[in-house]
């Protein structure tokens, strides 16, 4: 009597383990590695391995490389993935390793995703990669000079691999498609759509041919159009992980392709990451700081229309609250450009972490308090709205003995261009009050009667909170700063 499960058909290969190189010429892409003269070309033909580390996207070869080499170096091939393992399998695999030494064979010591063991895991590798017991091939996505400790990396030479390029990519797919499916037809635009789905990786190439296969089957068609593709596949993010560096790279470009004023990368990088599932708001932020740092004074009106995108997607949500923070992004990248504010910013913060707690001129303070008239605090401070233009000519604002530090320096573009027209005047107007009258000690002109200065201050002259005693120091009871 035949066994029920007799009848069970065994599982099918995944059509990605059938597409597997069995030598380096069916290696797809990475020619500034695997081409003749090239490092790992080299390290092949050599027949001597040494530890590396495979640094790229997903599904450009890394796993494929590492098996190829123990193969090619008839080496014992023991492979981990960070993500599932630990200290103890790293145990158990040097414990192979010593059992394959043992009885003659070489281990090479593949660890996958090897950014996801922290430092101790990873130093954990080190003697037995320095006695020469195994040779360690670590596969990583993310960039080795911050996840992979430094004394392991300087043990292991790095190799960068390429996400794969579209004739690359249309390679594999003719082969993918006479091994997986030779009855069924792709238009070229399918073909096309379905290699631009799968984004430079391979493997995802080879689960969406399987994907499309299936559904075809099932919808009983023998060709496939690109209006099939997109109806069949479940929408792909783009590549990148939202901690990783492919993340940040694509948020580089955005600001920098704004920064450099070109609307249409702009809007490219900015759906990009809204299509890799990036968070808008997060987006969003990343416009205000935009408008501030490269913008800022030039056109005013950039870090309005920035936060009112941000407002506007709070408001609405996604899709429709995209639309502004695309508008905004278009605004940011034609408007005029000026990180005259944001250098300035940071010269005076960087001087004010270093210079020592200068005190506040004296006509500078506030006076709520009858002591503190009597102590001098705000004598003589000229109210600017009673000077001619609203200007004080010649008033000192800076700390007694700072010399004028010029940290703003205003550009000649967009609005900041009528602010430097601006203070080039005012200058001259401080320049003509020094000539006229001298330098007041210590804090600006001097008078030439003392009760000009008291009846110009008026009721709005500083101190002006009445006979308050030494009580009226709160905020409310102090007068106008």
């Amino acid at each position: 009597m035949a066994d029920l499960f007799d009848t069970i058909e065994p599982p099918r290969v995944p059509l990605a383990e059938r597409m597997r190189p069995r030598s380096l010429d069916e290696v797809a892409g990475q020619a500034h590695l695997l081409g003749p003269g090239k490092p790992l070309r080299l390290a092949f033909e050599s027949g001597r391995p040494h530890s590396m580390i495979l640094w790229g996207p997903p599904g450009v070869g890394k796993t494929t490389l590492a098996r190829l080499m123990a193969l090619g170096f008839d080496a014992e091939f023991i492979a981990l993935s960070a993500v599932f393992s630990g200290v103890k399998e790293i145990r158990e695999a040097i414990q192979q390793a010593q059992a394959a030494k043992a009885r003659g064979r070489h281990t090479l010591l593949f660890v996958d995703e090897v950014h996801r063991f922290n430092k101790g895991q990873q130093d954990a590798f080190l003697p037995y990669v320095e006695q020469g017991l195994v040779t360690f091939i670590g596969a990583t996505t993310e960039n080795p000079s911050f996840e992979v400790n430094s004394a392991l990396l300087s043990r292991a030479a790095v190799y960068v691999l390429e996400a794969l390029d579209a004739e690359a990519m249309e390679r594999l797919f003719e082969r993918a498609r006479t091994l997986a499916c030779p009855e069924l037809d792709f238009e070229p635009a399918a073909r096309e759509r379905l290699i631009g789905f799968a984004d430079g990786d391979a493997r995802r190439l080879m689960n969406l041919i399987e994907q499309l296969q299936v559904a075809a089957e099932t919808a009983g068609l023998g060709a496939v159009t690109p209006a099939f593709v997109d109806q069949a596949l479940a929408r792909n993010l783009r590549r990148f992980d939202k901690g990783g560096e492919a993340f940040y790279d694509q948020i580089s470009a955005l600001h920098k392709s704004v920064r450099g004023s070109d609307p249409d990368a702009s809007l490219y990088w900015l759906c990009r990451m809204l299509d890799g599932g990036a968070d808008p708001l997060y987006l969003g932020r990343r416009l205000i700081r935009m408008a501030v740092e490269d913008i800022g004074l030039a056109d005013p009106r950039a870090l309005e229309m920035a936060l009112s995108a941000v407002a506007t997607y709070e408001r609405l949500g996604s899709p429709e609250g995209e639309l502004a923070l695309a508008q905004a992004t278009i605004f940011l990248a034609c408007a005029a450009k000026s990180n005259a504010a944001y250098k300035a910013y940071n010269a005076a913060r960087a001087f004010v972490a270093k210079d020592a707690s200068r005190p506040v001129p004296l006509h500078l303070r506030n006076a709520p308090t009858k002591l503190m008239k009597s102590l001098d605090y705000g004598k003589a401070y000229r109210y600017a709205h009673d000077e001619p233009d609203a200007y004080a000519a010649g008033e000192r604002y800076l700390p007694d003995g700072m010399d004028p530090p010029g940290w703003y320096q205003p550009t000649p573009r967009g609005m900041e261009g009528r602010i430097a027209e601006k203070l080039a005047r005012l200058r001259d107007l401080d320049a003509a009050a020094q000539s006229a009258v001298g330098t007041r000690p210590e804090h600006g002109v001097k008078r030439a009667d003392a009760a000009m200065s008291v009846s110009r201050h008026g009721p709005h002259g500083p101190g002006d909170a009445g006979d308050q005693g030494d009580e009226g120091l709160s905020e409310a009871g102090g007068g106008r700063p």
